[in-house]
């Protein structure tokens, strides 16, 4: 049995997924990135093997993706994590035809075709907007762990207006609202109501098709889940290895060089 494995090195987090030769997930891990890239890259490999319970030398390919994918010394080759999100993406949803990635520091809307192909794609890499940072801006004026945020804003009542489009500004107009007497729910939910209009603008960008797959960190966040459908106006795709696709796209590409390294070998037997 032939392994294959993808790693993806983002600005939060880097994520490692091991898959065998019928597709299957069968290891995975999710590290924080930290200062030391590089370093992120081989720790989250190694935890990856060790929840697959096989030894390096059993992986016969491994591909970086993200941003910091030049990291992936021991790879062996980069693809974009655009290419990988989008492959991905078609592997969990086959009817996937949409595809919005939200990151620590960017957010991406991406067209594919029915094989995962890239067809169109844009991204706000010029804001943090509608990003993961953003929702960082309000845990810290909030005091309030990530994996709260999302919980706590379906609380809502009153939800209230975020109108900074900056996320340096954005912890200060967080703080007006709570020293106006408004509620940590009604203030994180509209936090994650203006990164949902960011999004969507994407999204718009490239064209809305169903069906519309929730890729990335951010994934993670039930706030963020429900505010993407009720901006949308329709159910999306998330599961719970939403965060993981971006690196299950790129095992699956480490998966083709693999059999297409055979197709030769398959030949030299037929004469």
């Amino acid at each position: 049995m032939a392994y294959a494995a993808g790693v993806d090195v983002g600005s939060t987090q880097t994520k490692a997924i091991i898959i065998d030769e019928d597709k299957n997930i069968v290891g995975r891990a999710l590290i924080y990135t930290g200062a030391n890239v590089t370093q992120a890259a081989e720790k989250s490999f190694q935890q990856a093997l060790k929840d697959a319970n096989i030894g390096e030398e059993e992986v016969e390919y491994v591909i970086g993706t993200g941003y910091g994918r030049y990291k992936v010394t021991f790879g062996n080759k980069q693809i974009t994590e655009i290419s990988c999100h989008g492959r991905g993406a078609v592997h969990m949803f086959p009817k996937t035809k949409t595809v919005i990635d939200m990151g620590g520091q960017d957010s991406k809307a991406i067209s594919v075709s029915p094989n995962g192909e890239i067809v169109d794609f844009c991204m706000n890499d010029k804001c943090a907007a509608g990003t993961g940072r953003f929702l960082g801006a309000a845990s810290m004026a909030l005091d309030i762990p990530l994996d709260d945020l999302g919980p706590t804003s379906l609380n809502a009542e009153k939800p209230v207006r975020i109108s900074t489009t900056c996320t340096v500004f954005a912890e200060s107009e967080i703080l007006s609202w709570l020293g106006k007497g408004k509620k940590v729910e009604d203030i994180l939910w509209g936090v994650h109501q203006s990164i949902s209009s960011r999004s969507i603008g994407l999204l718009r960008r490239v064209g809305i098709e169903e069906e519309v797959t929730f890729t990335g960190g951010v994934a993670r966040n039930t706030g963020m889940i429900k505010a993407m459908e009720d901006g949308l106006k329709k159910k999306i795709n998330v599961c719970e290895d939403s965060h993981y696709i971006g690196a299950l796209g790129a095992a699956l590409f480490s998966l083709d060089h693999i059999f297409a390294s055979r197709k030769p070998k398959v030949k030299e037997l037929a004469k």
